[in-house]
């Protein structure tokens, strides 16, 4: 696999690396990062060759977009990716949650037609940037209807308007994703943490409608939240503490990687991107190590003798497509 080949998402004009480096990290995600790790970050990422970025408001309540800024600007051929749903409001001093370090800011709910308008200009004020290629729906799990009445024709309006390469939705779950897919009007979708080693459940309902209507999926979370990369002792999954079974299953398949002299994390980064809906993975990236590192596990020659042998001893479906 070439990790730094374009491919287009949907019928757009939109072409991305097959891998993606996520900015929630580098927004402060759990531990502070601090604008010079994070452009660092950025830097190293493209230096190895990746030119698809995604970010949101939420992350860091504006952080990763200033962040994001800062690394790509005057760089034409970086592709970015933000979202609408969340917008910022003055909260000086306010930390919380995921998020280690104060922006002067806290995120609002707002699907509404004005508030994506909004939230569009105000992503560009503070990338400082004068467009995005993509902008996603984000998480609108308890917010379908507005999502799909009053949001998601902003978009098309914004697409339309040629201010908007892509429209997209990101979520952490694939039913509403194809409730979305089956309106017609969505290029791309950014599915986290449902189409991974351990969770194929995007593949049941989300990927074949895609497939069908030549929509593009993003894969995120491919890790897991953690347990992917390094399933030890204090592993992690979906954010919390990872269930003994699910444990056990990811040692079991580190287990079969290591027969290969394969990092299971390689493993995990690559298997998504064997669907032919898959557009691209993005992985989350704090450090310029954490970059170098993914760069050189999309790289890696996995065996074929590896994915038989995740299939053979039940650790993967046989009817799951495989690099």
């Amino acid at each position: 696999m070439d990790p730094f080949a374009r491919v287009p998402l949907g019928g757009t004009g939109v072409t991305v690396t097959r891998l993606g480096m996520g900015l929630a990290p580098i927004g402060g995600l759990f531990t502070p990062v601090g604008d010079e790790a994070a452009v660092a970050a950025i830097d190293t990422a493209w230096q190895q060759g990746v030119r698809f970025f995604d970010t949101a408001p939420l992350y860091g309540a504006g952080l990763s977009e200033r962040r994001a800024g800062l690394a790509l600007r005057g760089r034409s051929d970086a592709v970015l990716a933000t979202k609408v749903g969340r917008r910022l409001v003055p909260a000086p001093g306010a930390t919380g949650g995921m998020w280690s370090e104060p922006s002067g800011a806290s995120p609002v709910w707002d699907f509404s037609t004005a508030g994506v308008r909004r939230q569009h200009r105000e992503s560009l004020e503070r990338l400082a940037l004068d467009r995005v290629d993509v902008l996603h729906l984000h998480d609108p799990d308890e917010h379908f209807a507005e999502a799909l009445d009053d949001a998601l024709p902003a978009l098309v309006e914004l697409r339309e308007q040629g201010l908007i390469g892509a429209v997209s939705a990101g979520m952490n779950q694939s039913a509403m994703l194809t409730e979305f897919a089956r309106t017609g009007l969505f290029d791309c979708f950014l599915l986290a943490g449902r189409y991974t080693l351990l969770d194929q459940s995007g593949r049941k309902d989300l990927l074949p409608e895609c497939e069908r209507r030549g929509i593009s999926v993003i894969c995120g979370g491919v890790y897991n939240s953690g347990i992917l990369a390094d399933p030890g002792g204090n592993a992690t999954f979906d954010y919390a503490a990872a269930p003994p079974a699910v444990v056990a299953k990811a040692r079991a398949m580190a287990e079969v990687c290591a027969r290969h002299d394969v990092p299971l994390r390689a493993v995990a980064l690559q298997f998504p991107l064997a669907h032919p809906a898959v557009a691209s993975v993005v992985i989350g990236m704090r450090s310029a190590a954490e970059a170098a590192d993914a760069a050189a596990m999309a790289a890696v020659e996995i065996p074929g003798g590896l994915w038989h042998d995740l299939i053979r001893t039940g650790l993967l479906d046989a009817g799951v497509p495989v690099p």
